[in-house]
């Protein structure tokens, strides 16, 4: 919510917080923000309607899950924020508080007397183009519940494959002979039926020559008879 006495350096340093914050806590959760005198998102406590700087919602935009408060050294020591801190810590989630370094223990000093409970409180320090937010305080128990991610599932080891039985060979899908002698005997059959095809082909090649020598008897005679008719 924007100090009316802030000035407008410090208010455009907050602003700009604002910003990289929705950035930061937008990577796990739905993040909504109210810089400057925007009015996006507002939470009611009792009949009041007030409007956190950020405002941290599970995924989905329905539970709230803390608002973030951005001071500057100018609005830490003012009753306004003072008083917005005291609402904020009514919504029974966590308040995370950024401040300044120079304000850190006046932040401290002022939870403690009005009995305002922080959850987290950060520092913010600006040097250029970079902002570099500190951790300074952190209460267990009020802390953000973290947002479950889904874990992934290791991959399968290469011993595994390894260990893998091999495809069954031929011999193996029609049954493994028994073992002793019978795979001996089992054996020698197939080299026999070879030896008695060689004969077989031996005799088919032996009868062809036996045809000539009929061919010449029966050739000689007729030639013969030719001469004795011609006398």
């Amino acid at each position: 919510m924007p100090i009316l006495t802030r000035p407008v350096r410090e208010q455009l340093e907050h602003d700009r917080v604002i910003r990289l914050l929705q950035a930061k806590y937008k990577r796990k959760t739905d993040v909504i923000i109210n810089p400057g005198s925007e009015q996006n998102q507002s939470v009611t406590v009792g009949e009041l309607a007030v409007y956190p700087d950020v405002l941290i919602f599970a995924e989905g935009g329905r539970k709230l899950l803390a608002t973030v408060e951005v001071e500057t050294g100018e609005s830490v020591n003012q009753l306004e924020a003072l008083a917005e801190w005291n609402v904020f810590s009514k919504l029974k989630v966590p308040l995370h508080l950024y401040v300044p370094p120079s304000s850190v223990d006046a932040a401290r000093r002022l939870c403690n007397e009005h009995q305002i409970p922080v959850a987290e409180m950060w520092t913010f320090h600006a040097n250029f183009d970079q902002v570099r937010f500190t951790l300074i305080h952190r209460s267990q128990d009020a802390a953000v519940p973290k947002v479950k991610e889904a874990v992934a599932k290791p991959a399968a080891k290469p011993n595994a494959v390894a260990k893998a039985k091999p495809a069954p060979t031929l011999r193996q899908a029609q049954g493994r002979p028994e073992q002793g002698r019978g795979t001996k005997a089992a054996a020698k059959p197939a080299p026999k039926a070879a030896a008695k095809a060689k004969p077989a082909a031996r005799k088919a090649v032996a009868k062809k020559p036996v045809k000539k020598p009929a061919a010449k008897k029966a050739a000689k005679p007729a030639k013969k008879t030719a001469g004795k008719k011609r006398r």
